[in-house]
C-alpha cells in the first residue's frame, strides 16, 4: 500500500463512529477541483508511510478506535488493498472506503467478502461529462456499475458529489441524482477555493445557499436523504 497520510481521529468521517484516516497515494481521475492534489499528482507526492507503522497505530488503538476510513487519492488504484483491509478487519475495526467508482471489479470483491462496512463513492458529472470533468478516459459505463452494486449492497453508503457551478448546472445535478435513485443518501459538497489540483479553479465558485436550497428540494424524491456539506 502506498500510504500518504493517517489522521489518528476523526469524529466525522464515519457517520456515528470514531476513526482513523488512511489517505491512499495515487489516483486515476485528474479532477481540476481536486483538494487532496499531494495524493494524485505525481509531483506533488511525499514520502509514504510503511503499512507496518499504520497497522501497528491501529492494533495500539484498539477499543478506544471504532472503525477505519480508507480514502485517497483512490483507494482501489492499490494492488494490496483487499489484504490491507483484511488486516484491519482481523483487530475487530468497521471499514469505511471512499471511492470514484473506477474499479467495480474491486468493489464487488469487497462487498462480497463483507470486508467493508460504509461505502462513499464519488459522482463526479453526468455520464456524458465525465471524461470532461475528470480528465480521464474513463469509461462511463463502469461508474454506473459501481453504483448499482452499491446501491444493491444493502451497505450503509453515501453517493457524493462537488459542486462547481462552472462545470456542473442544475439540470446535471438532476440527472445524477436521477442516476443514483433510491440510494441511502446524496451529498452535495461545496466547492471551496483553497487547494485544489488546477490553480485555475482558485477563481471558481459554488452555488449559493439558496440555490442548493432550490436543488435540494428538485431532487428530494431520487434518494433517501440529500444532505449540503
Amino acid at each position: 500500500m502506498k500510504i500518504g497520510g493517517l489522521q489518528r481521529f476523526s469524529l466525522i468521517d464515519y457517520p456515528d463512529n470514531i476513526c482513523a484516516i488512511v489517505f491512499t497515494q495515487g489516483c486515476n481521475f485528474r479532477c481540476p477541483y481536486c483538494h487532496n492534489p499531494e495524493l494524485s499528482d505525481p509531483d506533488r507526492y511525499e514520502s509514504v508511510i510503511p503499512e507496518e507503522e499504520i497497522l501497528s497505530f491501529l492494533e495500539r488503538r484498539r477499543g478506544k478506535l471504532d472503525a477505519v476510513s480508507i480514502t485517497g487519492g483512490e483507494p482501489t488504484e492499490q494492488g494490496d488493498l483487499t489484504e490491507f483491509i483484511c488486516g484491519i478487519k482481523t483487530m475487530g475495526y468497521l471499514v469505511k472506503i471512499d471511492t470514484n467508482g473506477s474499479h467495480p471489479e474491486i468493489m464487488k470483491s469487497l462487498i462480497e467478502r463483507h470486508l467493508v462496512d460504509y461505502i462513499a463513492m464519488d459522482v463526479k458529472a453526468p455520464p456524458d461529462k465525465y471524461k470532461k470533468i475528470s480528465r480521464s478516459a474513463i469509461d462511463p459505463a463502469l461508474i454506473t456499475e459501481s453504483i448499482r452494486l452499491i446501491r444493491e449492497s444493502n451497505l450503509p453508503h453515501e453517493f457524493r458529489t462537488t459542486v462547481v457551478k462552472s462545470q456542473l448546472d442544475k439540470k446535471d445535478i438532476r440527472i445524477i441524482a436521477k442516476l443514483i435513485r433510491g440510494a441511502d443518501c446524496h451529498v452535495l459538497q461545496k466547492f471551496v477555493p483553497s487547494k485544489v489540483l488546477d490553480q485555475r479553479f482558485l477563481k471558481k465558485k459554488t452555488y449559493s445557499d439558496e440555490e442548493f436550497d432550490i436543488i435540494k428540494k428538485a431532487i428530494a424524491t431520487y434518494v433517501g436523504r440529500v444532505i449540503i456539506r
